[in-house]
C-alpha cells in the first residue's frame, strides 16, 4: 500500500467517524485502525530515504578509504625516495618522482572527495524534493479534512438550531 493510499483511508476513517456528543468538532475514531495505519506510513517510507542514508554511508566510507590510499601512496612514496637518495647519481630525478606521485595522490583525494560530496549534495537535493512535494500533499489532505470538519460542525449547528424551532 503506498503512502498515498494509507493517507487516503485515515481521511476515510476521520469521515466515517461519528461525532462526539455535543462536541461538533471531535470525532469517534478506531485507535487502534489508526495505529495501524500509522505503522503502515512508517513501513512504506520512501526508498529514496533509505537509499540517502546508505549513499552517504558509502561516502564516508570512500573518503576513508581514499584517505588510506592516499597515505600509504605518500608513505611509499616517502620511502622511496628515502632509497634513491641514498644513491647520488639519481637523487634529483628521485625528489622530483616522489614530488610528482604526492600531487597525484593528493589530486586523486581531493578529487574523491569532490566527487562523493557532489553526489551527496545531489541525492539529498532530490531527497529534500521529492519531500517537499510529500509535505504540501499531506498540508492538502489536512486542509480537506479541516473544511470537511468545519462543514460537518456547520451542519451540525443548522441541524440542531432547525430542530429546537
Amino acid at each position: 500500500m503506498s503512502i498515498d493510499e494509507i493517507l487516503e483511508e485515515m481521511d476515510e476513517l476521520l469521515d466515517k467517524a461519528s461525532s462526539v456528543p455535543f462536541v461538533s468538532h471531535k470525532k469517534v475514531i478506531d485507535g487502534e485502525r489508526m495505529r495501524e495505519l500509522i505503522n503502515d506510513v512508517r513501513l512504506n517510507m520512501p526508498h529514496e530515504l533509505k537509499e540517502a542514508k546508505k549513499i552517504e554511508f558509502d561516502c564516508q566510507r570512500i573518503l576513508n578509504e581514499a584517505k588510506l590510499n592516499a597515505e600509504t601512496i605518500i608513505r611509499k612514496a616517502e620511502e622511496r625516495a628515502a632509497q634513491i637518495v641514498s644513491q647520488e647519481s639519481i637523487v634529483t630525478e628521485a625528489k622530483k618522482k616522489a614530488l610528482d606521485m604526492l600531487t597525484k595522490a593528493q589530486t586523486a583525494a581531493k578529487n574523491l572527495q569532490q566527487n562523493a560530496a557532489v553526489n551527496v549534495a545531489k541525492m539529498l537535493n532530490d531527497t529534500e524534493s521529492y519531500y517537499s512535494r510529500n509535505l504540501q500533499n499531506i498540508k492538502m489532505v489536512k486542509t480537506k479534512l479541516s473544511n470537511t470538519i468545519s462543514s460537518s460542525a456547520a451542519s451540525i449547528k443548522t441541524n440542531a438550531s432547525d430542530t429546537t424551532k
